[in-house]
């Protein structure tokens, strides 16, 4: 599939993204979206931070879609500027008429994870939630999230893994670069080879019913456990920029 264009300083570049299917946009407008894959994750990542702080006054959500982590993390982080990125103009519209109707002020930029317009060492918080199975040049985003963090700042990241990704379910219903998904440990390998730190204590492997192949009827239904030696499907971690 071609990557579709993005614009920065009215200037047309081949994007490293790939969009999502139809019946992916809709998903990501149902409540099921928000409470088990959004809040989930969220919640997930508030216990892993390190040394958590009252408040953390820039946040960036990368690939924010249509807006529906930004009243969360305003409630649990307490940011003065909050920041929505994202390469889909019509999922920055519904995310504006979102905020703005929540009483919130955001500043959404149509760019890239790769491509912030955003100064060196200006933010205390970028999260990336769902995002990075979608990038092809994952790399590149990581090098842009440090160049953008403080000192000291973090890096949450929330994502679904190889082996969910290329599950037969979810490549009939949603859209990804197949070649660039990672295990959870080649994405932890990856995010330290950005010279971020990751503890053990700030590391997740939720193993959540729809990530699952059955969506977790067998142990809902038959108390079948899953098995303990098993490829994980997701990656929950707070990295932070020393």
């Amino acid at each position: 599939m071609d990557s579709p264009l993005y614009q920065r300083n009215g200037v047309l570049r081949p994007g490293m993204f790939v969009p999502e299917s139809r019946f992916g946009i809709w998903f990501l407008k149902t409540e099921t979206w928000a409470v088990h894959v959004l809040l989930r994750a969220l919640k997930d990542l508030e216990r892993l931070i390190p040394a958590r702080q009252g408040n953390y006054p820039v946040i960036v959500d990368v690939g924010c879609g249509n807006g529906r982590s930004f009243r969360l993390l305003q409630e649990r982080f307490r940011p003065q500027h909050l920041i929505g990125i994202d390469v889909d103009a019509e999922l920055l519209q519904i995310a504006a008429r979102r905020t703005k109707a929540e009483g919130l002020r955001v500043e959404f930029q149509q760019t890239t994870s790769s491509c912030m317009m955003l100064e060196d060492e200006s933010v205390d918080m970028v999260f990336c939630h769902q995002t990075f199975h979608h990038l092809m040049d994952q790399e590149a985003a990581l090098a842009e999230f440090y160049r953008v963090l403080k000192p000291g700042g973090l890096f949450l990241f929330a994502e679904s893994t190889r082996k969910y990704i290329h599950s037969p379910m979810i490549r009939l219903l949603f859209r990804h670069p197949m070649d660039v998904q990672r295990s959870a440990e080649e994405y932890l390998t990856m995010i330290r080879a950005a010279r971020f730190s990751v503890a053990q204590d700030s590391i997740s492997l939720p193993y959540l019913w729809w990530s699952r192949n059955d969506l977790g009827v067998f142990e809902r239904w038959f108390g079948i456990r899953p098995p303990r030696d098993r490829e994980e499907t997701l990656l929950n971690c707070v990295a932070v920029k020393g």
